[in-house]
């Protein structure tokens, strides 16, 4: 069996840990959208597939504290995301982290949310009255963390989707560079093997 390498580390990796496209198929959950879901483009490194992968990855890792891997695969199935990469990128939240992302996102919540006490007006009022008080205990805990993880799951794929397309650039560009000075080298050694 011959030993496949790609271009980039990466892919790599993720070929290495991820099940291959022939486990997926036997998956008795996949059957019914297994002619889909296995097509050959969504799981390509591509310039496109990538920054998407990345994205709805990052976008179901908050959006969903439980079955990210199954919302990242199945969301990147219309955007013509790599699903592979898109089911990986969703450990950034797992069991061992998620302690730490809920205190981000209890904080991003409450920064968001943050009204101004002087533009409350009759409507802070009421809410302080009592008669919101279970409501507004709500609020302030699960809703508060609740909504962090919303505006955390927008801004992270954003961002993800950014940073993704200028490394793959910046990958590209390193490696045409590389390509281009082996050329140079290669013509410049067959110039001084003719002139000699």
């Amino acid at each position: 069996m011959t030993d496949i390498r790609s271009k980039t580390f990466l892919a790599d990796l993720i070929r290495k840990y991820m099940p291959s496209r022939e486990e997926m198929a036997k998956n008795k959950y996949l059957a019914p959208i297994a002619h889909r879901f296995l097509t050959p483009e969504l799981w390509r490194f591509t310039r496109r597939s990538v920054p998407r992968g990345v994205a709805l990855g990052l976008f179901a890792a908050f959006i969903v504290p439980v079955g990210q891997i199954f919302l990242a695969a199945f969301l990147a199935l219309p955007a013509r995301a790599n699903v592979p990469l898109s089911a990986l990128v969703t450990f950034v939240t797992n069991p061992f982290t998620i302690p730490f992302w809920l205190f981000v996102a209890n904080r991003v919540g409450r920064f968001v949310l943050k009204v101004d006490q002087a533009t409350g007006g009759a409507a802070q009022a009421e809410m302080q009255s009592g008669r919101w008080a279970d409501v507004m205990w709500w609020v302030n805990g699960a809703g508060v963390t609740a909504f962090g993880f919303v505006v955390m799951s927008i801004l992270s794929a954003a961002t993800g989707y950014l940073l993704s397309s200028l490394v793959w650039r910046m990958l590209v560009m390193r490696k045409r560079k590389r390509r281009l000075g082996r050329m140079d080298a290669g013509h410049g050694r067959r110039l001084e093997t003719s002139e000699g």
